[in-house]
Parts: structure tokens; C-alpha cells; sequence
């Protein structure tokens, strides 16, 4: 950085006082970096974010009242200049992605170091992302992973799943929902390839088992 360069401007949002002490005292060590405010909740977060334009929020994910999640959404559909890291002792996956689906560009936990943070800074502010290893490892984890079973059954689909729970057989089926039973034949068929089964009973077990229907 040259000395006409302007710092990035750092908003610290965490409820707890300490964590926003200490970040203060870490963003004075960088000669490139300031504190352009503090805010104890999400709601707080957003309203400093319209009156100070900050360049990059620290964001904590688990906050009363408002999620770091939801205000990240907030800020940067108010603001796309405003640059959002998530910072939060928390790396399970459903975090880490309702953090980046929010328009978070970096993912990091409160153990980093002071380098590194500085560094992501640097790079959310030119438009990079950051993940912590912990959090890149458990995207990579979730993505391995086989979906639920379920997911793609349609709203029909899953009506017809819950009659067959039930006990109801295709012509009974077809009565409940006024459709023709070769059209509830069909809709057995789909469920059952989507579910991965090759009966209707192994459907219901399956559709108990993962709580499909209520």
C-alpha cells in the first residue's frame, strides 16, 4: 500500500464485547486497515453499514434477534460494494453455506491468525473469497455426500406417498385425490424410482424412516 492509498474500512459485528474489543485492537496493528464502527447485533449491523459505507464487515454468525446469515443477505442486497466475512467459532456445513448463500465472501474462524484475517480483508475488499481450510473441508464433505431421498418428489408425488403411508391402496388413492387410478399408477412408479425402492412397502418404511410425510 502507498502512503496516499486509502485504508478498508472494517465494520466488527459480534454480540460479545470482548470479541469486538479485541478485533479493534488487531485491525490498529495494519497501517491499511481501520475501524469504521462496531455493532453488537445483525439489525445494528445493517443500519451502521447504510450511514458508515464500510468496505468489509466482520461478521459473526450466531447472534441473538438476527442471524449473522440474514443480515449478510440484508447488507449486501442494500450494497454490493459492501463485503461480508463471516467470523464465527462455528464450522458445521449448513453454517458455512447459509453464510456463502447470503452473500458472505469469506468464511473464517475465530482462531485465525492476525495475518490471515488481515490478509482476507485485503482480498475481500479486491473482490476474492477466503475459507478457512475447516470450512472449505466440510463444503468438499457435504458435496460427497448423497442427498436425502425425497427431495425430488413433486407435491402430488408426495401426497400420494403419504396415502400409500396410510395404507390406502392405488384405487382407494385415486378416490381421496378424484384422479383416475392409472394416474396414481403412475405416480407409484415415480416414487419409487425416485426413492431408490422397489415396492410400495419399502417406500413406506423409507418414507418413515426419514419423516418424508408427517
Amino acid at each position: 500500500m502507498t502512503s496516499s492509498s486509502p485504508r478498508i474500512r472494517v465494520l466488527v459485528v459480534d454480540d460479545h464485547p470482548m470479541v469486538r474489543r479485541g478485533l479493534a485492537t488487531f485491525l490498529k496493528v495494519f497501517s491499511d486497515l481501520e475501524m469504521a464502527g462496531e455493532a453488537a447485533d445483525g439489525k445494528a449491523a445493517i443500519q451502521l453499514c447504510v450511514d458508515l459505507q464500510p468496505d468489509v464487515v466482520l461478521m459473526d454468525m450466531a447472534m441473538p434477534d438476527m442471524d449473522g446469515a440474514t443480515a449478510t443477505r440484508l447488507i449486501r442486497s442494500q450494497s454490493e460494494a459492501i463485503q461480508v466475512i463471516a467470523l464465527t467459532s462455528f464450522k458445521e456445513v449448513l453454517l458455512v453455506q447459509s453464510a456463502l448463500q447470503a452473500g458472505a465472501i469469506g468464511y473464517l474462524l475465530k482462531d485465525v491468525s492476525a495475518e490471515e484475517l488481515a490478509q482476507a480483508i485485503r482480498a475481500a475488499h479486491a473482490g476474492r473469497a477466503t475459507l478457512s481450510p475447516e470450512a472449505a473441508q466440510a463444503l468438499v464433505h457435504a458435496a460427497s455426500q448423497a442427498p436425502p431421498p425425497g427431495l425430488d418428489l413433486t407435491e402430488r408425488e408426495r401426497a400420494v406417498l403419504a396415502l400409500m403411508v396410510e395404507g390406502l391402496n392405488n384405487t382407494q388413492i385415486a378416490a381421496r385425490l378424484t384422479v383416475s387410478p392409472s394416474t396414481v399408477k403412475s405416480h407409484v412408479s415415480n416414487i419409487l424410482t425416485k426413492l431408490g425402492t422397489t415396492s410400495r412397502t419399502e417406500a413406506v418404511t423409507l418414507a418413515l424412516r426419514t419423516r418424508l410425510v408427517d
